[in-house]
């Protein structure tokens, strides 16, 4: 029986140890997945930080340029009018503007809500340390002077602190425990507890909430210093530097201070969730209101899953047995407003583009192959253009928004820009359907490095004419598809749409356009060795070779969509072996690579979401 009660329990144990990693796609990690290590070794070459717009939303205050967040200046935010107030005493015109100018200058610190007047100053302190990296956290606040609680204290908070403090790599511990020397003459009646978000840079942007407490009840923290790392070959280097426990990482908590332990995962542990663009972020921030994902991929089937990032305490959990109502109010009281609040006001604020959302809804369902495949219908893929050379349709292209179209640069000559015309929403151009409209050409851009050879930068753009009495283009049937600006969005394994007028399976032109369901495939130099370029170049195709583009669909659009249905001209079909083959899928432009070219030839404004 003893046995049989051991055995029980192994397999109690073993259970348990397998649900405390999530990945993608299943609710949990396999065991023998629990002994690899869930960091994508070629995702940390790039050193990616918090700093990172590859990999995260830039805040209100910053924009994303060459994948890097770059500080705003204050005049950039948008105008919403709440004064707040600095450690300098200055009082600025919003949350934003204040925090556009402590980017470009970091003394600049917020202090409180509203304008500036003669109620003191925020200050931090370690006290009761051996040294001046440790110690319980106090903080000033105005004329008071007081501690921060344990409560709820935790690896946010504490790097918020330390932060502060000026160590740059934020905290290495949040639990150890400091005494308040006998003879101090400290009374310790209540202490602050903070609730932070993790982007802030003082305390005094958290929740600070009033708590009854002694000194047992009071918060500590070590900052990081090089003689605080612990190096052994379970040890994770952060990008700053810093050295935290293998085991830290892809938990969904920023243990390094710049989130490079999250921001390369396989998977999340237990407390994180897993977001496709592969980092891990908080289990509470899912269906919090917020896209903290770049796939959103957090925001999707929520329903009774919504819920607040601070935790609200009910009446009974706050008051406890034997207090007065007069007792819960003084612990309760809150000090500070919630400036994360602001962030996400001035985040809804920031200019929008309408792209990638069709104004009917169509289900895809998998078909053969393009080059003989399904008809498409009206309205199903609105950023379709048709490229016309004389009475011969010459390749396709991608309506991006304003008055430019996106093709590939074999497609296109620069001297031959008064010979084209754009056709938009054309279905079939031997019967030309209602609703077509056809646009001259003004010029024709195409990459400075192409090379014909080799397909290398095979994108360019072309700039339609506008007429004399508009601003803008004004194009039938048409809409723009968003242009990624992260090489995460999507990933091998990808179902994605291709369409055009290409050849059909005997290779002959058709006259319809049609269109094709392929997968995102990983690498595909195995396929052409030498001759593919991963950073310039996708893949795509079928395990059959049953879906693939042909000649004439180049310059055409490879679409994905995200979880809310939004869709990325992830591709410009460029080249490929043998039309539908399933050792020659088909290679694509990837067009992520060149956001920063297009947005130098377009305007930012015309392609730029989420702030960047």
């Amino acid at each position: 029986m003893k046995l049989v009660h051991c055995l029980l329990l192994l397999l109690c144990v073993g259970l348990c140890f397998c649900k405390v990693f999530q990945k993608p796609g299943s609710r949990f990690l396999s065991l023998s997945l629990v002994q690899e290590d869930l960091l994508d070794k070629k995702c940390l070459k790039e050193k990616y930080t918090r700093q990172s717009c590859e990999k995260v939303f830039c805040h209100p205050w910053e924009k994303c340029i060459e994948g890097k967040c770059h500080c705003k200046l204050p005049y950039q935010c948008p105008k919403a009018v709440r004064p707040v107030c600095s450690n300098t005493g200055k009082t600025y015109n919003n949350y934003c503007q204040l925090k556009s100018h402590e980017c470009l200058y970091p003394k600049t610190k917020f202090f409180l809500n509203g304008t500036c007047h003669s109620q003191g100053r925020f200050d931090l302190s370690l006290k009761y340390g051996e040294t001046e990296s440790e110690g319980l956290v106090e903080v000033k606040l105005g004329d008071t002077t007081t501690f921060i609680c344990k409560k709820n204290w935790s690896i946010t908070e504490a790097n918020v602190a330390c932060l502060y403090r000026g160590f740059k790599e934020g905290a290495v511990d949040y639990r150890k425990t400091f005494n308040v020397p006998d003879d101090d003459d400290v009374e310790i009646t209540d202490c602050l507890q903070a609730s932070c978000k993790g982007l802030e840079t003082t305390l005094a942007e958290c929740v600070l909430t009033k708590r009854k407490a002694n000194s047992k009840d009071l918060a500590g923290v070590v900052c990081h210093t090089q003689e605080a790392d612990l190096l052994d070959e379970n040890s994770f280097q952060c990008v700053n530097g810093k050295y935290i426990p293998l085991e830290k990482t892809c938990d969904g908590s920023n243990d390094c201070g710049d989130q490079s332990d999250e921001l390369c995962c396989k998977g999340c542990r237990s407390g994180g969730f897993f977001c496709k663009s592969g980092i891990c972020i908080p289990k509470k921030y899912q269906c919090n209101g917020e896209l903290d994902c770049l796939t959103g991929d957090d925001e999707v089937n929520c329903e009774g899953l919504e819920h607040s990032e601070v935790q609200v305490l009910t009446h009974s959990e706050v008051q406890g047995p034997g207090r007065s109502e007069d007792e819960v109010q003084e612990q309760a009281e809150i000090l500070t407003a919630n400036m994360d609040e602001d962030r996400k006001l001035f985040k809804s604020l920031l200019p929008k583009i309408s792209c990638g959302v069709r104004n009917n809804t169509h289900t895809h369902v998998r078909r053969k192959r393009i080059v003989g495949g399904q008809i498409a219908t009206e309205g199903e893929f609105p950023w379709q253009v048709t490229i016309k050379e004389g009475t011969k349709i010459h390749c396709g292209g991608i309506y991006i928004g304003g008055c430019w179209v996106l093709t590939a640069a074999h497609c296109v000559r620069k001297s031959a820009a008064h010979r084209y015309q754009i056709w938009t929403g054309l279905l079939d151009w031997i019967k030309v359907n209602e609703g077509v409209g056809v646009q001259r050409v003004n010029r024709v851009i195409i990459h400075e490095n192409y090379n014909g050879s080799t397909y290398q930068n095979d994108i360019a753009l072309i700039e339609m004419q506008k007429y004399q009495t508009k601003a803008t283009c004004e194009l039938v049937n048409t809409l723009p598809a968003c242009v990624p600006w992260s090489s995460y969005l999507f990933s091998p394994g990808d179902k994605c749409f291709v369409s055009g007028f290409g050849r059909n399976e005997e290779k002959k032109n058709i006259f319809k356009l049609k269109w094709g369901e392929v997968q995102l495939i990983d690498d595909c130099s195995k396929y052409y060795s030498n001759r593919f370029f991963e950073k310039q170049m996708i893949c795509a195709g079928t395990d059959d070779g049953s879906i693939d583009a042909c000649k004439g669909d180049s310059g055409g659009p490879l679409v994905c969509m995200d979880f809310n249905n939004v869709s990325y001209v992830w591709g410009i079909v460029s080249w490929g072996d043998s039309c539908g083959k399933p050792e020659f899928p088909g290679v694509y432009t990837k067009v992520s690579h060149y956001f920063e070219w297009i947005s130098y030839h377009v305007g930012r404004s015309f392609i730029s979401q989420y702030n960047v």
